[in-house]
């Protein structure tokens, strides 16, 4: 028995005690003591000596600093940066909320403006508890081992790349076969680039070596800078004859992870949580129509991810015993990122900087849950498994 309950016991038999007569008062502590597991001495004094509880302290209210507009406005932002951590969200404010009142979807006065980006990461996380959402669940793994040009390719662990040079990408599938691995599905091939963390997604209808072939030299031609590094785990649809003879016609540097080290891909692996499971679930999907559906999708999501979605990079690590201190940088978007590299052209910044200003971060959330609406109308049904609800629906809350 807990001390709580026993405090409580020990309220409701006091009274039944002092009221007792002889036996009574024998059967009532011989029962108190059973219960309690008290010695009976102790028992005995504390039936006769009650403790006073303790004075119920009222805590002080403390007035509001900040009122509700300001945390209405906050929930606004979060939710057009589909509900990042505020570490992420913080720093971006101050863009954000240009953008948003620039596209008509935020208005503030004065006043609640400077609260709002005076917010610091703690109070914002205060302020947005309610609106946090839960975690989800995972998926299946799918990677099969490919033995053959592994001594062609060099392995690249996690520390390897420290290049600030951007065109160096790490590439990963991820299956959308539901429950079972069995038979073909569609898969989504996840581009990252290491220094501004540019992130494409694809659709594929099967994960052959000729399909990842196409889908790499597809997403080389949206990036917004040269392909000069490619990394990827050691499937066979990534260790072939045909990506190594590419890479090495292109003059692109080849790499791959360690076996069963997720830690090397550390850079997509986080991609493909937060933007193919996050947006597309763990539904199984088979047909071509859901693979254009997806691809569809996927049209826009780039364009929300790589404008608005701000993320913090690992600038340092120093250990203190048993204690890892862990030191970020500011939280910035691809686009920014990019823009602030001296390695991209001028002509790419421009051409970036004409499209950013035409996208409204809202309006792509509610173009997103128009296609996974009917992306998840294709999912294929299992008896006893799940419908595509599981899937986040990304900006879910706007509608």
């Amino acid at each position: 028995m807990s001390q709580r309950s026993r405090r409580e016991l020990l309220t409701v038999v006091v009274p039944r005690y002092r009221a007792a007569q002889g036996t009574d008062r024998k059967r009532i502590l011989d029962e108190f003591v059973g219960s309690s597991g008290y010695h009976r001495k102790y028992a005995l004094q504390l039936l006769n000596h009650p403790p006073k509880a303790p004075p119920v302290r009222k805590r002080r209210q403390r007035a509001p600093r900040y009122s509700s507009a300001v945390q209405q406005a906050l929930i606004t932002c979060w939710h057009a940066t589909n509900g990042i951590g505020s570490k992420r969200l913080v720093p971006y404010l101050p863009e954000l909320v240009a953008v948003l009142e620039q596209h008509g979807e935020l208005w503030l006065d004065v006043q609640t403006k400077m609260q709002l980006l005076s917010l610091s990461a703690a109070t914002a996380d205060r302020l947005l508890r309610a609106e946090r959402q839960r975690s989800r669940p995972h998926g299946l793994g799918t990677t099969k081992p490919g033995t053959l040009l592994k001594h062609q390719i060099p392995i690249r662990t996690f520390a390897d790349w420290d290049d600030a040079v951007p065109g160096f990408v790490e590439v990963d599938l991820v299956a959308h076969c539901g429950e079972s691995t069995h038979g073909e599905y569609v898969n989504s091939l996840t581009v990252t680039d290491i220094t501004t963390t540019w992130t494409e997604c694809l659709a594929l209808r099967t994960r052959s070596q000729h399909t990842v072939h196409a889908a790499i030299g597809q997403a080389r031609t949206r990036l917004p800078f040269p392909l000069l590094g490619l990394d990827s785990d050691n499937g066979t649809e990534f260790i072939n004859d045909l990506l190594l003879r590419y890479c090495q016609q292109e003059q692109i540097t080849f790499t791959r992870s360690r076996p069963y080290k997720k830690n090397d891909q550390a850079h997509v692996e986080q991609k493909n949580w937060s933007i193919v499971r996050q947006t597309v679930g763990y539904d199984r999907y088979e047909s071509q129509d859901a693979c254009d559906a997806l691809a569809a999708l996927y049209e826009v999501v780039r364009l929300y991810t790589n404008f608005f979605q701000p993320s913090m990079k690992l600038h340092s690590k120093e250990r203190l015993g048993s204690i890892v201190k862990k030191t970020y940088d500011t939280a910035k978007t691809p686009y920014q990122r990019v823009l602030e590299s001296e390695q991209v052209t001028q002509e790419s910044k421009v051409r970036l900087q004409a499209q950013y200003r035409t996208l409204n971060p809202v309006a792509l959330l509610r173009q997103i849950e128009q296609r996974q609406a009917s992306l998840w109308k294709l999912a294929v049904r299992v008896r006893g498994t799940q419908t595509p609800q599981q899937a986040v629906q990304v900006g879910g809350s706007l509608s």
